[in-house]
């Protein structure tokens, strides 16, 4: 082992001052990373942000691979992929494998506590019918307003399969006695919201789930256009026990009461990693750490993708005009990635 050091610092001494200065500028020159990232596309733009910072410090990054949560977590266990910055907590933990942290890490806060998550209503029908909770959807003509199928439910813009909220909703309308009421509508969210949205500017009544960060939020506004309404009482699921006072709010634009029982968690959303890729990237485990976005940001960016700036190119030139407005936190994220690996 004296030999084996005694030959790298000779190298290092040889090197020249260039390819010095390129190892402590690039750390990841040579290495390849294979990111994954979630099904639905108001993540993809921090995905790339994060996908450039990378590149910047060296690291080949392939495309992402987009999972399913449970797959993804499965997959980041067994080291199939590297990372995602599409973490939801508490919703995500019982999705994960069992003994998850033996190999897996969570890493840095993207946006804490930025996962407002719950039901609205538009505020026509909450005025119209006095909706206050979910519990007024056993009222036959609140039932009959938000039927657009027949079936004698109100339809509900809901979360598709795989989705850590389709266990919420469902978990909701088991405990409050809703499955006869609610019908929760599980194809695809973006069509299905993008159906509601037609439907409103129609002059139809809506009823769905969403969170912020969310473009939905710029396109049906709390408050104006739509309501946040509470569930009937708190219950939470086992997993999000530990969180259970984060599920009622206060100070929250558009909600028909003061505080509000969202019966959601308010959930940090955080980057997820295998724990021996990230030990053997140091810089990596910092510029996950101290990456992080502000709401407004996001929001802004999601409502882009909604207006039809959706393709690769059009989020990648997002990701490029937050880094130039942003250039200074840019500048110090990648400094700290930088030191870490010396």
């Amino acid at each position: 082992m004296k030999t084996n050091l005694t030959v790298a610092l000779f190298l290092f001494l040889m090197a020249s001052p260039w390819q010095v200065a390129a190892a402590v500028h690039r750390p990841g020159a040579g290495v390849e990373v294979t990111p994954a990232r979630a099904t639905w596309n108001t993540g993809y733009f921090q995905e790339v942000l994060v996908r450039k910072g990378l590149e910047v410090l060296g690291y080949t990054v392939k495309n992402p691979v987009e999972l399913q949560n449970p797959l993804f977590y499965q997959a980041v266990y067994l080291g199939d992929v590297d990372y995602w910055t599409n973490g939801w907590f508490p919703m995500h933990n019982e999705q994960m494998p069992k003994n998850f942290y033996e190999r897996g890490e969570i890493v840095g806060y993207v946006s804490k506590a930025g996962g407002l998550q719950g039901y609205l209503v538009s505020k026509k029908e909450v005025e119209r019918f006095g909706i206050l909770s979910l519990d007024d959807f056993k009222r036959p003509e609140v039932k009959q307003a938000f039927d657009q199928d027949g079936d004698g439910r109100a339809d509900l813009v809901a979360c598709p399969p795989g989705w850590g909220c389709e266990n919420t909703i469902s978990h909701h309308l088991d405990v409050y006695e809703l499955n006869e009421h609610i019908n929760p509508i599980k194809a695809g969210y973006t069509a299905s919201m993008a159906d509601a949205l037609a439907r409103y500017k129609s002059g139809e009544p809506v009823f769905f789930y969403t969170w912020a960060p969310n473009w939905t939020i710029a396109k049906f506004k709390p408050g104006e256009d739509v309501m946040w309404i509470n569930v009937p009482e708190i219950r939470a699921r086992p997993v999000e026990m530990e969180a259970e006072d984060r599920m009622t709010m206060s100070g929250i634009d558009g909600a028909v009461s003061d505080p509000i029982k969202l019966g959601f968690v308010v959930a940090d959303i955080r980057i997820v990693g295998n724990r021996q890729f990230l030990d053997e990237n140091p810089a990596i485990r910092r510029f996950f750490e101290v990456f992080s976005l502000p709401l407004a940001d996001i929001n802004a960016q999601n409502a882009k993708m909604h207006a039809g700036e959706k393709s690769a190119e059009d989020i990648n030139r997002h990701a490029e005009s937050w880094i130039e407005a942003n250039r200074q936190t840019w500048k110090n994220w990648l400094g700290e990635a930088r030191r870490a690996a010396q």
